[in-house]
């Protein structure tokens, strides 16, 4: 990507450690292993994978809410893991995040104006009254009304408390903001308002977005670039349109292939094959070649013991993948 990255991560790794056993020995698992991207301003980074791909690890990383074992990760000239989670004031309002589950992310004893309102009496020196009239302002962005003020989250919708929590994110005017998951506990209808209001937000306050999801379908819907994750490593990045309707890697390939399908019969088809395939190991941590090369099945000799650099691929971005390397060998 040309120009300046509002963020940019390079060779980022999240480590966490295990309570010791009986061995008295705590032991530790890579969640996310040498991760390089970047996020300029007023696009959307989506980062797609199955459930302990590593995604979450990388928003939480980012919002300082875990530590990075190594690696940078730097908002503008702000270099952040040197700060080692300890962000200050001025960095914490650059960055916000909305979470999947927005009942447990509301806190149930507040109004809607003590919630939105919270960002502005932390961060900013505005009188009651001053909070007030924004906050009315930031819940008419999200199609909400002054009417809601003194309700609490349980008198609301789950796709209502979404909203709010959007609202509140957007008190500050961030520059980034966090996406883990934000409409995959809501029904479909109302997953695709959100998406659309968040769409719409972005555009109309340039911001940028960071993604983070297990749909790749919904991932395309809103993302300028993806990044398609598999046991802590990118396998695959590009462009959103050139990876959701060309994919380069197997691992991405079969992640479209999971999506439902309208039509029934193809469905079933599907299905079935998916039984007839033999199982594969699922590793949780390979530490020699390919990380996806015991469910490949385009897997060759090399992916047993190389681990794939990041080939080019026509259209645009790249894949971890020996398909794509430029030399001969098997």
């Amino acid at each position: 990507m040309s120009g300046k990255s509002l963020m940019a991560i390079s060779d980022l790794w999240v480590t966490y450690w295990s309570r010791p056993g009986f061995q008295l020995r705590r032991t530790p698992f890579h969640a996310v292993k040498g991760v390089t991207l970047s996020i300029k301003a007023n696009q959307t980074l989506g980062i797609v994978g199955e459930s302990g791909s590593g995604k979450s690890s990388i928003a939480n990383a980012v919002l300082g809410l875990v530590p990075a074992a190594s690696g940078t990760i730097r908002l503008g000239d702000a270099e952040l893991t040197g700060m080692n989670t300890h962000y200050p004031p001025e960095i914490r309002r650059q960055m916000q995040a909305v979470f999947q589950d927005p009942f447990s992310s509301l806190n149930p004893s507040m109004t809607v104006e003590d919630i939105v309102g919270e960002p502005l009496r932390v961060h900013t020196d505005m009188t009651r009254a001053e909070r007030r009239a924004r906050t009315v302002e930031l819940l008419k962005l999200v199609s909400l009304s002054e009417d809601h003020l003194k309700r609490h989250p349980h008198e609301f919708s789950g796709g209502q408390r979404q909203r709010i929590a959007i609202a509140s994110a957007l008190a500050l005017e961030p520059r980034l903001v966090v996406l883990d998951e934000p409409v995959s506990a809501l029904d479909v209808s109302t997953q695709n308002q959100i998406i659309n209001l968040l769409y719409e937000r972005r555009d109309a306050l340039g911001i940028a977005y960071l993604l983070i999801a297990h749909d790749l379908a919904l991932v395309h819907h809103i993302s300028d670039r993806i990044a398609v994750m598999y046991l802590g490593h990118i396998v695959e990045e590009g462009p959103a349109e050139r990876v959701y309707s060309s994919p380069a890697h197997p691992y991405t390939k079969a992640l479209l292939d999971a999506a439902p399908l309208l039509d029934p019969a193809r469905q079933r088809e599907r299905r079935a094959l998916r039984k007839a395939a033999p199982a594969s190991e699922m590793p949780r941590d390979a530490a020699v070649g390919c990380p996806y090369k015991n469910r490949c099945v385009s897997a060759m000799p090399r992916c047993e013991s190389e681990s794939p650099s990041a080939y080019p691929i026509e259209g645009g971005g790249v894949a971890n993948c020996f398909l794509f390397a430029d030399d001969d060998r098997p």
